[in-house]
């Protein structure tokens, strides 16, 4: 590893200086290396798990990330909205999309499958096939595979469902697949998931080679229109871009590829990735809705800044949250264009307020325009919100500055006494930024509340306009001794 990544966001002189103060406080040197390592990373190297319905996909994703998360039933097609994960194996940190879910189609099975693994493949560096080696491999399979061959990716063979000596022979037989050593494993026990991990790590490069979409230093920003269906994603982009790039059509979900857009805005180039869609005659909902899922964290992945699109004239609902949820939790920065302002009455702008207030709230910190795509209304403050997003992004607070406003803070506020102990903040850092994270070193647990107050303080202090922020807290439990991580 290089002296950078053990560093995080640190320079030389600011890093031994900060390992100081953290052995004086008690700290075990090589776990705050640890710690500031792990929370500088930069962006993960992206798993997909692909296959075709019900060989335990989802199944497997809970065995690598280590908790149940992903939806699991015993009934093909049942994942719904969360597709990305983060794991870890073997001190390696990775992120994991489940392609469980999106397979109830109109279009017939296998071109469903074949889509589903499509847009995972696109934006993973490495791929788990799953096959249910009880089966053996199907046209289905046959089909992924071809998928897989152009793509050109690594891939790691998953034989599922071999729950004992007797399935071996079942695996042994996906040799056939071509794609090299079928590992078995029984995802519901955890048996042979160990070697799969390994294998994965092997295949997995150390950072993602596709930076931000593989955008040069310097090269056009990248920006990811995302929103719920019909919202007006498509006029949007036609709207900045002064011409029809993309199909609009009042039915929801015509735009049926991403499409990246080199386009031309208050004098600089972005590239916009335009995520409108589900496929055209998809009348099972569900499946839709999780191919629309599947397709906004695709773009997501690729992108610095989302910029997510809010139809005034419906309720905000709890389809906007999840695609908030989505691009708060990948860490990027975050414009909210509240789309058909045009459109608005006075009774249904009080009320979008009063909605903004309670249902946005976890995005308090993010610039707001009002737009509408159709007139092209308010356009021109799209930019500076963006740049305005990306610098809060970007932003990084020297050590120095950061414990000095810590030690105001806890003067001031100091943490609620809980058990006879009052918790205290010893000292932090900044690791990283894009988005920015800190790792705070403490006397004690310190309660959630207490967090979401130094997030705040933070905000007003240092501008992180536009920006989620990650903070990890350490705990030392007593003087001298080895710290918790909490």
């Amino acid at each position: 590893m290089n002296d950078q990544h053990d560093h995080g966001a640190l320079g030389d002189a600011e890093y031994a200086e900060f390992m100081e103060l953290a052995a004086e406080e008690g700290f075990d040197v090589e776990d705050v290396e640890g710690a500031i390592a792990e929370a500088g990373h930069g962006p993960l190297p992206v798993l997909a798990v692909v296959g075709r319905p019900n060989v335990g996909k989802s199944t497997l994703v809970n065995r690598i990330i280590g908790r149940r998360e992903a939806v699991v039933e015993d009934k093909p097609g049942v994942t719904r909205d969360r597709v990305t994960y983060e794991a870890e194996w073997a001190g390696r940190r990775f992120k994991v999309v489940d392609t469980g879910g999106w397979e109830q189609d109109v279009l017939g099975i296998d071109a469903a499958v074949a889509a589903q693994a499509e847009y995972a493949i696109e934006t993973a560096d490495a791929v788990v096939f799953v096959v249910d080696a009880k089966v053996g491999a199907t046209d289905s399979d046959e089909a992924v595979v071809k998928l897989l061959r152009r793509a050109g990716k690594p891939v790691v063979l998953c034989a599922n469902k071999v729950d004992g000596q007797s399935g071996e022979s079942d695996a042994a037989s996906l040799w056939s697949l071509g794609l090299g050593q079928p590992h078995p494993v029984s995802s519901l026990h955890g048996r042979g998931t160990g070697d799969m991990l390994d294998a994965v790590l092997e295949a997995l490069p150390e950072a993602p080679e596709q930076t931000f979409g593989g955008a040069p230093v310097g090269g056009p920003r990248r920006i990811a229109l995302i929103g719920r269906p019909n919202v007006g994603k498509s006029s949007l982009l036609n709207k900045v871009a002064k011409e029809d790039r993309v199909v609009v059509n009042e039915l929801a979900g015509t735009t049926r590829d991403p499409v990246d857009e080199l386009i031309e805005l208050g004098g600089v180039t972005w590239k916009f990735v335009d995520t409108a869609g589900i496929r055209k005659k998809v009348h099972l909902q569900q499946g839709a809705d999780y191919y629309a899922s599947l397709r906004t964290a695709a773009a997501v992945e690729k992108a610095e800044v989302a910029v997510i699109l809010i139809d005034t004239t419906e309720t905000i609902s709890v389809q906007d949250q999840r695609i908030i949820t989505m691009a708060v939790e990948a860490g990027r920065a975050i414009v909210i264009a509240y789309n058909k302002w045009d459109e608005l009455d006075e009774e249904r702008r009080y009320y979008l307020e009063r909605e903004i207030e309670t249902e946005m709230q976890q995005v308090a910190w993010a610039p707001r325009v009002n737009v509408s795509a159709k007139t092209g209304r308010h356009m021109e403050k799209l930019v500076p919100a963006i740049e305005t997003a990306l610098a809060g992004w970007e932003t990084r607070v020297p050590t120095g500055r950061l414990n000095a406003f810590l030690g105001e803070i806890v003067a001031a506020h100091p943490h609620p006494i809980r058990g006879g102990k009052q918790p205290r903040i010893l000292f932090g850092t900044q690791a990283g930024s894009k988005p920015p994270r800190f790792v705070l070193f403490a006397s004690g647990f310190l309660e959630h509340g207490y967090r979401r107050f130094i997030e705040r303080r933070l905000r007003e202090e240092f501008g992180f306009e536009g920006t989620p922020i990650h903070i990890s807290v350490r705990v030392r439990e007593k003087r001298g001794a080895q710290y918790k991580k909490k």
